[in-house]
């Protein structure tokens, strides 16, 4: 199954947020949040997360951006299910590092999720849809 699309639930007074509706088969069994890049986060399948668990294990301690990377991915993480509703906790640590509030965006990035503050989101997306309208095949950089 491929994770598409853009979503806007809200967080409960509780840090919970609804998963889209059409994603919760999937990430039923088990699920991994944890910090992501842009200080979103990301919303892996168990067993996603678990082969990025093992490529991370398998990338040297003696380099520094290894270390660094498990050190963020693993720290940071929570594992879970979606409750009966299809809504996951969201821990504070994690709400805190993305800045989430009430509202919040969730989009689908083909193997996983990704939960994003509204405004952080519509910065990034101008950002990103400026360099997509650049793309060109036939440059060399």
């Amino acid at each position: 199954m491929l994770f598409m699309g853009t979503y806007t639930p809200k967080l409960d007074d509780k840090g919970r947020v609804f998963l889209p509706a059409k994603f919760r088969d999937r990430l039923a069994e088990g699920l991994v949040v944890t910090q992501g890049q842009e200080n979103c986060l990301v919303v892996w399948p168990a067993d996603v997360f678990a082969d990025e668990a093992e490529r991370a294990a398998s990338r040297p301690m003696t380099s520094r951006s290894a270390r660094r990377y498990a050190r963020v991915l693993f720290a940071g993480g929570d594992e879970g299910k979606p409750d009966k509703q299809g809504r996951i906790g969201i821990p504070t640590h994690l709400r805190e590092y993305a800045s989430l509030d009430k509202d919040v965006v969730i989009i689908g990035v083909r193997d996983r999720l990704e939960i994003w503050n509204p405004q952080r989101w519509r910065e990034f997306q101008a950002e990103a849809l400026a360099d997509f309208a650049d793309l060109d095949e036939d440059d060399e950089d």
